[in-house]
């Protein structure tokens, strides 16, 4: 029986780099943290300890610091490509780049009716991602969003499901729905409006969790997916994540009091998971998700 190293890749992870865009007394910010995973010729560093075809990590990081000065950075996904290209066409030995970013935002501080131009509160909205890959020929990027939290407080049911003897949830016609979105979603192209093209999906996403009537988380994402797909044409691909973050009904005629749908505890585990993908056609061959 032989033994031979498999599929590798190593790389710098969480490099934490912030850009201010200085134009004049009005500054700009990005706040990114860049994880980059290079692939290739690395039989020999695996086998032998041989360090020839190897880009040090500490390179990879120093490489990230230096391209945000030089480009900026407009957009994670735009800024992905940059660094991806990069690695893959400048050295030999890197067949194949892998980026991953994470965004946070930050929002103008804002006292009474006053912007400061250069003064910034961190915000609790969702982190934005984006995976980016580079093969020397072919690039692949897939944007997304994670932790954004939602909650319609009526318009939501539960019931026809499965009972057996360890059933003892009652069903119910009105409900409080709430998760917490992670999403990504498959671009066919590598040049987009990137910052316009998240903010038109995430308005998709929310737009769809508002307006459906949901007889059950599952529909409700199939609804988001679906209305990604309808309006974002170079899209062809959303991958959801739901996580139902329960809000129950507390029995209150202990206290002669009737609750109606008006007072709930919110349990944090354990909880169900909704995952999905909905898709426009089959999947183009490339590591789309990884």
């Amino acid at each position: 029986m032989s033994i031979k190293l498999g599929p590798n890749r190593y790389g710098k992870a969480e490099t934490r780099v912030v850009r201010v865009t200085k134009n004049g007394a009005k500054h700009d910010l990005r706040d990114l943290n860049v994880s980059v995973a290079l692939s290739g010729d690395m039989e020999a560093v695996h086998y032998t300890g041989d360090n020839g075809t190897v880009l040090p990590t500490d390179t990879q990081k120093n490489t990230v610091f230096s391209f945000a000065k030089q480009y900026g950075i407009s957009s994670p996904e735009d800024f992905g490509l940059k660094l991806a290209r990069h690695f893959v066409d400048s050295q030999p030995t890197i067949h194949h780049a892998r980026v991953e970013l994470e965004e946070y935002t930050w929002e103008r501080n804002v006292v009474g009716l006053n912007s400061h131009p250069h003064s910034f509160v961190k915000s609790n909205r969702e982190t934005r991602t984006a995976v980016v890959h580079y093969d020397g020929r072919k690039a692949w990027v897939v944007s997304g969003l994670k932790d954004m939290t939602v909650l319609n407080s009526t318009g939501s049911e539960f019931h026809g499901f499965i009972k057996d003897r360890y059933t003892t949830l009652r069903e119910t016609r009105d409900r409080v729905l709430a998760t917490e979105v992670n999403a990504q979603w498959r671009h066919t192209s590598d040049s987009v409006e990137w910052d316009k093209s998240y903010e038109v999906v995430k308005r998709c996403l929310l737009q769809a969790f508002a307006d459906t009537h949901s007889l059950s988380l599952q529909q409700t994402l199939y609804e988001m997916g679906e209305r990604v797909l309808e309006t974002v044409s170079d899209i062809v691909e959303v991958k959801l994540a739901l996580p139902n973050k329960h809000h129950f009904e507390v029995d209150l005629s202990h206290f002669g009091q009737v609750n109606d749908n008006e007072v709930f505890w919110a349990a944090d585990r354990p909880y169900g998971l909704i995952e999905g993908t909905v898709v426009r056609e089959v999947p183009a061959a490339g590591p789309a998700w990884d």
